[in-house]
This record gives C-alpha cells, sequence and structure tokens, in this order.
C-alpha cells in the first residue's frame, strides 16, 4: 500500500547509475511483470468474490439460502444447489486455466536473460531482477528490457538504430544517440563501472514520444531528450552492441503504462435478461403476496382456529411477506440456472465453431482462428464501429515497384497481341535480368519495353533509374554470403532503389561526401555536394552532385503537387501527359511521386553553396533561411516522369471493407503512422474515396484551432446539406447519453474525417469532445493518425460511452492492446509485431479478411441463435412457470406448486434441455455464403431487432397465453368429468400429469416451429426429449419405486391411470391445438405479406436447391482518380543530416547484420463490385416486394 501511494505522489525520478542501494530508497518497481489475476492462495477468495458479482450466481445463492429456511421453503434445497455447485466450479476451472497461461506468459517474459553490469563485471540475469540504474549491455536484434538511457554503442557518434513496432506498429528503423560524454565510454567495462551519474527526470507516464531530463556528471549537466532513450519493447537492429542505463523498469515503463487494464466483459443481451427477468419475477412475486394477504384476511380467518389451534391470530401481512419470499422460490423457474448453463454451453459451441472454420484458416502459417473467451460471441453479431489498426493489419507493410511514366511513356503495363490493356495479376512472363547479375529473382516487372529502353541506351529513362539510385537515404551492407542489404528508413525508398537495382542501376555504398553506384555494370562514384532533406511540408527531396565528367546535377523526387510547380515552362506538353499517367496510377490505388533534375552552373552553385553555409551558422531564422534557399535552388526542374508504388495490402482487405460497409459498420483507423499515409491507406481500401462529399483533416496545434476547425467542419457540412432540397439529406434526432443536452444530426452522405495525434489531444478534453464525437459519428470513415495507445483506448471509450454502440477494435501489435482491452470485444492478428495483442484479445486469426467472416457468419449465426434460445426459453418457462400463478387464484395463494416436485426438477434440465441447445447451436436462418453475399442481414442485429425489451414482452405474452391454455383448459374439462370406468378423474395428481404432459408436448411442437436448419441431432432431442419425458412418468409413478422411497414418489399408479383415458387425451389434443395453431397463423402471414430479408433469401435458397442458377462473372470496377505521394509512407526528417554528417558511417566494414529488404508480392486482382451484387441479387427475388428489416 505505501508502494503505491509514494507511486501516486511521485512527480520526478531520481536514479544514480550502478548505485542500487541509493536507488532503492525511492522504492522504484524492479523489472517484474504482472498480466495474471491470481496467485494460489488468493484464487479461491477472489474467484468466488468475482463469480458472485454476477447478478444471476449471487441470485442463486440467495435463492439457496431462502430454500434453507423451512417456513418459507416450497421446494428443496438440493434442486438449487446441485446447479449451482457445477456453474461455479466449471467457471472457476476455466478461469484457472486462463490465469494458468497468464503466468506462463508473464514467467517467460520476466525469465529472459540480458547482460547486468554487477561488481565490474557483466553478468547475466534474468529481466525480473534488473534494477533501475542497472547499466544493461544489449546485443544486435535483441528485445530492450526496460526503459533505457543510451550510454555509447558499437556505431560512431554512439548511434542505435531501433525497430519499434511494439510501440507505434511501424517496422521501419529509428536512430537514437547517445551523449557525446557517455558515447566514449565505448565498450570498456572498467569506465562503465566507474560511471556514477545521477539521471533527473520526469516520472513514469505514458507519453511514447516525449521524455524530459537532465544527467549529471563529473560536475556538468547535460539534457536529455527522447532521442537518448530506448524504450521497453524496442528491438535493437544493425547495431552490434550498446550499453544503456535503466530509467523505468517493469509496470513503469511506457509500454506497460499504455497497456490498459483489462475489464469484465458482458454482452448487452446479458445486461437486458437481468433487468427484464428479476424484474418481472418481483412483479409476479408481489402480486401473489399481495393475493394472499387478502385471502388471509378475508377467507383464512374462517377457519383458521382449524389450522392454527396454538395462536390465536395470525397476521396476514407477515403471512403475505413469507408467501412472496415462497413465490420467489417456486418462480424462480422463470430464470433457472440451466438459462444460464445452457447460455455457456452454447457460447462454447460457437467458439469451437470459430476455432474449426477452415475458411478462417491461415495456411502459410498454419494458424487457425481462435475464440479467446466463449462469452462474447453473440456481441459478434451486433458491431457497429470497428477501430482498426493500420500497420500489419490492414496492409503488410511492403512496397512494390509496379509502373513509371517515362518520358511520357507508360512502363509496366501489359498489352496482348492486339495492343489491349490485360491483367497483370494474370499469368504472365517476368522479365529478364541480363544486364543486371545481383537482380532479385523474386522481382516482378511484366513489361519488356523497359528492359529494351535501357539495353539501346535511352537517355531518358537511364536518367530516370540514376536519379532512383542517387536521391535517397538508404543505407547500404553485404551479408556474409556477399549479397547486398539495404537498410531502409521508409519502405517505399526501398522499393524505388530495389527497382532501380533490378533495372541495372544499383545503389553500392555511401560516405558522407560520395555516393557508389553501378551503371549497367560500371561503377561510377558521384561526388556528394549538398542533400536536400525531406520534410512534411516540402514534400520533396534533393541531392546535389557531381558526376564523374564534372556536370553538377539536382536530382528531386517528390509529391507531384509541389514538383509541377516549380518546372521550366519548356515542360508543359510533358506535364500535360505525365498528369494524365499519374491521375491512371492514382486511379488504381498506387502511390506516385514525380521525378525531375536540373543541371547547375558551377559558379551559381558555389556561390549558392556559400550562402548555405552562412544560413547553417546563423542563430537567427536559421530554418527559414535554408527553406528559402532550397527553394531557390529546386527550380526550374526538367521533369523526367514519375513512379507508381504499390502499398501492398493484405489479401482481401478491400473486399472485406467493402462488404463491412455495406453492413452499416463503420470503420475507423487509428494509426502511429503520418497523416499521409493513413490517407493513402484509406484510398486504397476504398475507405476514402473521391465520391465522398467531403474529406475534413482536423490539424490544430492549440485547443483553440482545434475547437474552431471542427466547428468549421460541422457548418460546412450542415451549410451544405441543408442547401440541398431534393430530400437527399435526413437529419434524425436522438438522445444521446451523458451528453448535456447534445443533439445528434444523421447525415446522408458520404464524409470523412481525418485528425492527428497532437490534434486529438486536445479535442478529447471535456469541452471539445463532444463537437469531436458529433462530427466523427457522422462520417463514414473516421482516420486518426500519429496517436499513442493510449489515445487510440482513449478514443474506444468515448465512443463507447456516449453512443451506447457495440465497438470492436482489431490490431497486431502491442501498441494495440489498450485499444484491444477497452473495446466491447478486442481482436488480435498474428501477425508480424509478436503475440501481445493476440494474448490480450477475445479472438484472434492471422489476416484481416477473416473479420469479415467472423462478424457476417459467426458473429450474425451467434446472435441469431442466441436470440432464438433466448424467446423459447423465456416462452417455455413462463408457459412452465405462470401455471403456478394461475393456481395460486384457487389454492389461497399457499404457494403450492401444480406439478410433481419432481417434473419441476426435470423439466428444465432433462424433459427441455437437448431440444433448445441444438437450436442454439446449430440453426441457421440463411446459409455462410449468402450472409456473406448480402451483407445487410448483419443490420438486424446492429439495432437489437431480435431480442429486446418488446421481443422480451412479445415472448412473455406467448408464454402468458399458453399457460393460460394450459391451466384452463383441463381446468375446465375436469369440472365435470367422469373417466371411462365412471370414475371421477377430476383429482390433483391427474390435473397435474395431463398439464405437465400437454407442456411437454407443445413446447417440443413450438421448437418444431422454430428450427430453420433441421440435422439429425434436432430429430434425435426433440423427439428423444419426448420419449424421455414418458419413460420416466411412468417409472416415477410406478409401484417399485414408491416401495423404495414412499415419501420422496407420491404420485404412484397416477400416470398409468390418467393416460390410458382416452378424455385425457383429447384434453392434450385440444390444449396443444389451441396453444399452437394462432402462432402458426400468424407466421404464416407475417412471412407472406411483411417478409424480412432473412425470409426472401430462405425462401430463394429453397428454390436454388431444385435449379441453381448460373453466376455470372461481375465486371472489374476501377476507382476514380485520387492522386497521393508516395512520401505518406513513414518519412522522417533529418535522415539527409545524418548522412552528411557521416555520424551514422562505419569506419570499417561491420559484421554481417540481418537487413529489412521486403520480398515483393504481385499484386492481387481488384475487387468486384459487391454494392451492385447484393442490389441486383436482392432485386432478382424481391421483385415487387419491399425489403423490409
Amino acid at each position: 500500500m505505501f508502494c503505491s501511494r509514494k507511486k501516486s505522489l511521485e512527480v520526478e525520478r531520481i536514479v544514480k547509475a550502478n548505485d542500487r542501494e541509493y536507488n532503492e530508497k525511492f522504492l522504484y518497481k524492479d523489472n517484474r511483470i504482472h498480466t495474471s489475476k491470481y496467485s494460489i492462495l488468493t484464487f479461491l477468495p477472489i474467484n468466488l468474490f468475482e463469480q458472485f458479482q454476477r447478478v444471476a450466481n449471487a441470485y442463486f445463492l440467495f435463492l439457496l439460502i431462502l430454500q434453507l429456511i423451512p417456513e418459507i421453503s416450497s421446494l428443496t434445497w438440493f434442486t438449487t444447489i446441485v446447479p449451482l455447485v457445477l456453474v461455479v466450479t466449471m467457471t472457476a476451472v476455466k478461469d484457472a486455466t486462463d490465469d494458468y497461461f497468464r503466468h506462463k506468459s508473464d514467467n517467460q517474459v520476466n525469465n529472459r536473460q540480458s547482460e547486468v553490469l554487477i561488481d565490474s563485471k557483466l553478468q547475466n540475469e534474468k529481466w525480473m531482477n534488473v534494477k533501475v540504474g542497472d547499466i544493461i549491455k544489449l546485443e544486435n536484434n535483441q528485445f530492450v528490457a526496460a526503459d533505457l538511457l543510451l550510454l555509447s554503442s558499437s556505431e560512431p557518434h554512439g548511434l542505435c538504430y531501433i525497430e519499434t513496432a511494439e510501440l507505434d506498429g511501424e517496422t521501419n528503423l529509428k536512430v537514437r544517440h547517445a551523449l557525446s560524454v557517455t558515447s566514449e565510454l565505448g565498450a570498456d567495462i572498467s569506465r562503465l563501472a566507474k560511471f556514477d551519474g545521477i539521471v533527473v527526470c520526469e516520472a513514469p507516464n505514458n507519453k511514447l514520444d516525449k521524455f524530459t531530463g537532465v544527467l549529471s556528471w563529473n560536475g556538468s549537466k547535460h539534457s536529455l531528450n527522447n532521442e537518448k532513450i530506448i524504450l521497453r519493447g524496442c528491438v535493437l537492429r544493425n547495431t552490434s552492441w550498446c550499453f544503456g542505463m535503466v530509467i523505468f523498469a517493469g509496470p513503469d515503463t511506457k509500454l506497460m503504462q499504455n497497456s490498459g487494464k483489462t475489464k469484465f466483459k458482458r454482452t448487452s443481451i446479458d445486461r437486458l435478461m437481468n433487468t427484464l427477468i428479476f424484474g418481472f419475477l418481483i412483479c409476479l412475486g408481489t402480486i401473489l403476496a399481495i393475493g394472499n394477504s387478502i385471502w388471509e384476511n378475508q377467507v383464512g380467518d374462517q377457519f383458521r382456529t382449524f389450522l392454527f389451534s396454538n395462536e390465536r391470530e395470525k397476521n396476514s401481512v407477515f403471512s403475505g411477506f413469507l408467501t412472496f419470499w415462497s413465490y420467489i422460490i417456486i418462480l424462480n423457474t422463470v430464470v433457472p440456472i440451466s438459462l444460464y448453463v445452457s447460455v455457456e454451453v452454447i457460447r462454447l459451441g460457437h467458439s469451437y465453431f470459430i476455432n474449426w472454420d477452415r475458411k478462417m484458416y491461415y495456411s502459410r502459417k498454419a494458424t487457425p482462428a481462435e475464440a479467446r473467451t466463449t462469452t462474447l460471441n453473440e456481441e459478434l453479431g451486433q458491431i457497429e464501429y470497428v477501430f482498426s489498426d493500420k500497420t500489419g493489419t490492414l496492409t503488410q507493410n511492403i512496397m512494390t515497384f509496379k509502373k513509371c511514366s517515362i518520358n511520357g511513356r507508360i512502363y509496366g503495363e501489359v498489352c496482348d497481341d492486339w495492343g489491349q490493356k490485360t491483367d497483370m495479376t494474370k499469368k504472365k512472363e517476368t522479365m529478364g535480368f541480363s544486364v543486371s547479375p545481383q537482380a532479385d529473382r523474386t522481382f516482378q516487372f511484366f513489361d519488356h519495353h523497359l528492359m529494351e529502353s535501357i539495353e539501346l541506351g535511352d537517355p531518358k529513362v537511364h536518367e530516370f533509374l540514376r536519379l532512383l539510385a542517387l536521391c535517397h537515404t538508404v543505407m547500404s551492407e553485404e551479408n556474409s554470403a556477399g549479397e547486398l542489404i539495404y537498410q531502409v528508413q521508409s519502405p517505399d525508398e526501398g522499393a524505388l532503389v530495389t527497382a532501380a537495382k533490378n533495372l541495372g542501376f544499383i545503389f553500392k555504398s555511401r560516405t558522407p561526401e560520395t555516393i557508389t553506384i553501378e551503371e549497367l555494370g560500371t561503377l561510377v562514384t558521384y561526388q556528394l555536394l549538398a542533400f536536400l532533406d525531406f520534410n512534411n511540408f516540402r514534400k520533396r527531396m534533393s541531392v546535389i552532385v557531381r558526376n564523374p565528367e564534372g556536370q553538377i546535377k539536382l536530382y528531386s523526387k517528390g509529391a507531384d503537387t509541389i514538383l509541377f510547380e516549380r518546372l521550366h515552362p519548356s515542360n508543359e506538353d510533358l506535364l500535360t501527359l505525365t498528369s494524365d499517367h499519374l491521375s491512371e496510377f492514382a486511379g488504381e490505388g498506387l502511390r506516385t511521386l514525380a521525378i525531375a533534375y536540373r543541371d547547375l552552373d558551377d559558379k551559381y552553385f558555389r556561390e549558392w553553396h556559400k550562402m548555405l553555409e552562412d544560413a547553417n551558422t546563423t542563430t537567427d531564422e536559421r530554418d527559414e533561411r535554408i527553406a528559402g534557399l532550397y527553394e531557390e535552388i529546386e527550380r526550374d526542374l526538367m521533369l523526367l516522369g514519375a513512379t507508381a508504388v504499390e502499398d501492398k495490402l493484405q489479401d482481401g482487405v478491400i473486399e472485406t471493407v467493402t462488404s463491412l460497409s455495406l453492413a452499416n459498420i463503420k470503420i475507423w483507423v487509428l494509426t502511429g503512422d503520418k497523416q499521409e499515409t493513413a490517407i493513402n491507406i484509406g484510398y486504397a481500401c476504398n475507405m476514402l474515396t473521391d465520391d465522398m462529399n467531403d474529406v475534413f483533416i482536423i490539424a490544430g496545434n492549440t485547443a483553440t484551432e482545434v475547437r474552431e476547425e471542427l466547428r468549421k467542419a460541422k457548418e460546412n457540412l450542415f451549410g451544405r446539406n441543408r442547401s440541398f432540397s431534393n430530400g437527399h439529406v435526413v437529419f434524425e434526432k436522438k438522445q444521446s447519453l451523458e451528453l448535456d443536452s447534445v443533439v445528434e444530426e444523421t447525415v446522408t452522405g458520404d464524409y470523412a474525417l481525418i485528425i492527428n495525434g497532437h490534434s486529438l489531444a486536445y479535442a478529447l478534453e471535456s469541452d471539445v469532445k463532444n463537437d469531436l464525437l458529433e462530427l466523427a459519428c457522422m462520417c463514414k470513415t473516421v482516420v486518426c493518425c500519429r496517436v499513442t495507445p493510449l489515445q487510440k483506448a482513449q478514443v474506444v471509450e468515448l465512443v463507447k460511452k456516449y453512443r451506447n454502440a457495440v465497438t470492436l477494435a482489431i490490431g497486431d501489435g502491442a501498441n494495440d492492446v489498450s485499444m484491444i482491452k477497452s473495446a466491447h470485444i478486442g481482436v488480435g492478428i498474428s501477425g508480424q509485431e509478436g503475440l501481445q495483442a493476440v494474448l490480450a484479445s477475445d479472438y484472434s486469426f492471422a489476416q484481416f479478411r477473416y473479420l469479415q467472416r467472423l462478424l457476417l457468419v459467426h458473429g450474425r449465426w451467434s446472435y441469431v441463435r442466441m436470440c432464438k434460445f433466448l424467446c423459447y426459453f423465456f416462452y417455455k418457462n413462463f408457459a412452465f412457470t405462470l401455471v403456478h400463478f394461475w393456481f395460486g387464484f384457487f389454492c389461497g395463494f399457499s404457494a403450492q406448486t401444480v406439478y410433481d416436485q419432481w417434473f419441476i426438477t426435470l423439466f428444465n434440465i432433462v424433459y427441455t434441455s437437448l431440444p433448445v441447445l441444438a437450436m442454439g447451436i446449430f440453426d441457421q436462418d440463411v446459409s455462410d455464403q449468402n450472409s456473406m453475399d448480402y451483407p445487410q442481414l448483419y443490420k438486424p442485429g446492429q439495432l437489437n431487432l431480435l431480442f429486446n425489451k418488446s421481443e422480451f414482452f412479445i415472448c412473455m405474452a406467448h408464454g402468458v397465453y399458453t399457460s393460460l391454455a394450459l391451466f384452463f383448459i383441463p381446468y375446465g374439462a375436469f369440472h365435470n368429468m367422469a373417466g371411462e370406468d365412471g370414475r371421477h378423474t377430476a383429482d390433483y395428481q391427474s390435473f397435474a400429469v395431463t398439464t405437465a404432459t400437454s407442456l411437454v408436448i407443445v413446447v417440443s411442437v413450438q421448437i418444431a416451429l422454430d428450427t430453420s436448419y433441421w440435422t439429425v441431432i434436432n430429430h434425435v432431442f426433440i423427439w428423444g426429449s419426448i420419449a424421455t419425458y414418458f419413460s420416466i412418468l411412468f417409472t416415477m409413478h410406478s409401484n417399485d419405486i414408491f416401495g423404495i422411497f414412499p415419501n420422496q414418489f407420491p404420485f404412484v399408479g397416477n400416470a398409468r391411470h390418467s393416460l390410458t383415458q382416452k378424455c385425457i387425451w383429447l384434453v392434450i389434443l385440444l390444449t396443444t391445438v389451441a396453444s399452437v395453431m394462432p402462432v402458426v397463423a400468424f407466421r404464416f402471414l407475417k412471412v407472406d405479406l411483411f417478409p424480412t430479408l432473412s425470409d426472401q433469401i430462405r425462401q430463394w435458397q429453397k428454390a436454388q436447391k431444385k435449379a441453381r442458377p448460373l453466376r455470372t462473372r461481375k465486371p472489374q470496377t476501377r476507382r476514380s482518380s485520387s492522386r497521393r505521394s508516395g512520401y505518406a509512407f513513414a518519412h522522417q526528417e533529418g535522415y539527409g543530416e545524418l548522412i552528411t554528417s557521416g555520424k551514422n558511417m562505419r569506419a570499417k566494414n561491420p559484421p554481417p547484420m540481418s537487413g529489412l529488404e521486403k520480398t515483393l508480392y504481385n499484386s492481387t486482382s481488384w475487387i468486384e463490385n459487391l454494392c451492385k451484387k447484393t442490389t441486383d441479387t436482392v432485386s432478382s427475388f424481391s421483385q415487387d416486394k419491399t425489403v423490409k428489416l
């Protein structure tokens, strides 16, 4: 407790290197992590406490206590305790198993080995034993054990390269560099052991991109920032070794601070069930208790003397109070514990169906889908918002060079013998690379004309490829096999340099002053004169080089809208042609860059370079002066052409996004990548289109700016829509939960919202989030970029809290864990970034495209099945239980039961349990393929149409009607009836057997009517349950069992006596017909006059069985043009300065390192037009009927 109080009060952290005794007085956490919930000692009390927090378990425990009180017990206690113990035990075993795997995962992480400097020597130490202030040695490709201050590394100037995929989802390398005073320590163990610097820094927090602190050492102070820190979860890359000092450990690390808390998740059906059922139960008990008090007061006192000989007076109010609890016990069959057992069994069955689904099995990695929880399956059928990560979830983060335009000619298109363009995805012969022996054989480029132009020596083509080989920030090295490996700062640069390499212009190496490339087999070294680096405002980068002939050239590549403004007027015709090509590329979803160059005069360059040096040394408006000089020299460019690169989406992403959109599921992308990145992916996935009415971009740097931008966006949207007079815009006003006087206006029109991380931080403030949510929920697509893991969770929480909508979060990295835990349902993709997301998730699979099947098939089926199960279960239990209610008016409200006590015990456990389980597990209203083909079928789940308050009251009314028929038809028939032998049959036991038999037959016929998909199991369970009832009935009413247990089986001989009478069977038949026929008639008229989409598709399925129509192939669609820059892909400013400074250049050949070169895959086929497919097919069988949900 003291430790937790100390933690909450920590405002700054003081850490001394190599001094555990000094640091221990601050009670800092060690490096052990805990994601498990229980220990051996705490499991039983904590687990029982958690289980009895559930309303159902607490209710049945309370019921058990009531049954132990003789004055009010109307049923024996064993009817409750046996199933309660069974449920609690099963749940405890499941929880213990889950926690065992969490312990196992924790132990695996905590027992990882790390080299720690202890007593002046490096020792292998477990991660959990690492302390704040320790100095750790990391080696290449090792995970970082804790948040470290980088002290020194194997690279020049204390640089090291890290991969932050588990933090922000980005797989490109990032650079960290040590202070110059500590980088001199190198790998000298004796000097490192004497290092006693003191770091004073910020307290533990979740801000991944910010760190402030000061290092005090040798009498001087040195400022620390985020560039000096390596965070836990990162991986050391391309660096032989480095040393770091532990600043934050274990739960205090930024990774763990962003992990979020695990929350107990419960479905909306559970919540609704608890509210309705227990409220109804209390109402019935109260009515009967009041009736008992009135009866005792008016009737009971007439013969009270005979019943209570020792009592002069009995209080009618107290009698009613006792009767209330007695009826609560009897009427508990409205919500028996078997309901909760059955629900869990059904959910378990649905989970196994997900696990066994071969269509969700990823054969490349032998990864099946996995339902990691069994409590949320039906909620998969009610999703309204999907929050998705980008990198590794929507994309493979693999860039592929697809096409280019050089001097007005497109290369990369494949034409047939008649000159018509054909589909590139078809099997074609790839290009041979005779000029490049180092060409990558996996590189796929189908246009042989480009190779012909290279071999013929086309100067424009050569200059184009030369620019790709020179203008970049790529680093090269050779592995042990002598293969050239490129270390890329952004994947798009890797794609362009690799393409040049495969086409004969091979980037070999660089120094701070030179770049060496191999041009068609000849090594050429260029002198690097200047590097004009990329940033978000310039959206271009340039290099100025001197070739061996002494010519000075400026090579530039960047966004076409930027470069086209800087072209020489003589490029007008080529500009028009290239612009058309760029539009064509963008229309195919490719990322485009414009390519240009300029010949520079030697004298002009020297003058310009002198001004650049002066600008670099000034302190006044340095950045503005440098930017102005860059603008001056990057003009009068000569256009060479353009490149088209594909960011490889995961297979089926476009189809999945389109299908989910048709199902009215809104997809929000929450990514740590740049704004341009997210926008490009949005266009590639068809989440953003050029047909949208508008795309709002929120990028304010202050709360005022953000508030103003949100206000303008709303005004723009409403103003534009309200000006329409053709009825295309509809405003629906709904009450918002917890928001003060908020009116949501739903706009029919396609809009998108783009907001970045620093703007989102202001937008999530209490006075602005109202506007943000209102605007975002009116948009078809929302993209949040440069967001931290915690901000992802905050966005999910915002929608959960104020929209009352079911949310799903999907991601593949540790940076997605908070989001996954916050959403109603979390889905982890077992991808390239470890298993953190999978371990925190409720469901997992290997590819984003499986989300479509998870929601539209398994989710929808689970929701439909669970709703049908609940509706039928409540119907049969209302019919069963309310007979006691009606009987109460004829037995003085004495809490006497109608049925034999054994029938009450076995009704839900044996007689009616298996048929409803079979329907809840196996039923299908439409096939899985039709569920995928018609996403509109998903909408009833979102609107909660199949089980809500109105449906509950319909079930209740149905049950009330059936209970009336079950009680009053036999009651009326028995009123003046004699058996065939002339004896009177209207005794209590005969009435009970007749009512019970009618009930079993009625509910069995009803479930047969409710079943849409018949299997052998359904037949065996339904008809077998009726047979089981009669066999048990005759056994329990036999003489033999009465002779053994005379007190327990008092209905001796009654079944044989009653069920041999024809009049009894006529009563049973009349009761069955009266109960079932109105339902049959109503359903027939409803399906014929007001069919739902599900009804229509089911009829269509039946027609298909007789004559299956041939499916015509749908034409391929092509999006309209939307040009985008390849620089969207995570390119960071500063690499140019790093290269020209030489800080990242190794003095000697390094040992071979693993590279980041990506395997390039061919593009997938374009999406079929799902919208048209759905509309055409529905109309084909609906014709003049209106499709209604």
